[in-house]
């Protein structure tokens, strides 16, 4: 196993749409979903996409952590699971306002609008097709993960630039940040 070298905001690789994976059960892919998975344990994230270790294929690996699971019936902690060639439907209903990072975006966070439910169907680390239902955190980060695939980055979904910042100053003056913002409106 191997650690990679993460793509940072700027880098090519995030702004192209993912190559599907023609065979899930390759060994390169068991080989990538390993390298991927000690990649982002050392990093400390929750998830990580192909094209942030610059491999432009359509997979991506995410947790949902005890402590970010939101409790309800598809928002409960997750362990690691590998998704090969997503498929997301978004449930209808008003977009939730939450703050995110990114890997390839270091030390920043913003307030970004996700869809509060999905389905996702794909493959899982073992070429068997899966669905499953996703809620609040689950699918917050099923979303960010899949964006990666298609070239899109969480500052691209913001409704309004000015709630980004560095998590240092997110951290001490996000309730102002977010009143403030109100206010210009």
């Amino acid at each position: 196993m191997a650690i990679l070298k993460l793509a940072r905001l700027g880098h090519p690789v995030l702004l192209e749409k993912a190559a599907p994976v023609a065979d899930p059960a390759a060994p390169e892919i068991a080989r990538l979903l390993r390298d991927m998975a000690e990649t982002l344990e050392d990093a400390g994230g929750v998830g990580l996409a192909a094209p942030q270790v610059h491999v432009p294929l359509r997979v991506f690996i995410y947790r949902v952590p005890e402590s970010r699971a939101g409790g309800g019936a598809h928002d409960t902690p997750r362990g690691l699971s590998a998704v090969i060639n997503p498929e997301l439907v978004l449930h209808p209903g008003d977009p939730v306002e939450n703050w995110e990072g990114c890997l390839s975006i270091p030390g920043m966070s913003a307030l970004v609008p996700r869809a509060e439910a999905l389905t996702l169907r794909g493959i899982d680390a073992t070429g068997a097709p899966f669905s499953r239902e996703a809620t609040g955190f689950h699918a917050r980060v099923i979303q960010h993960e899949a964006d990666h695939l298609d070239g899109i980055l969480y500052p691209q979904r913001l409704r309004d630039p000015r709630l980004m910042g560095f998590n240092e100053e997110v951290a001490r003056f996000r309730d102002e940040i977010v009143r403030s913002a109100g206010e210009v409106e």
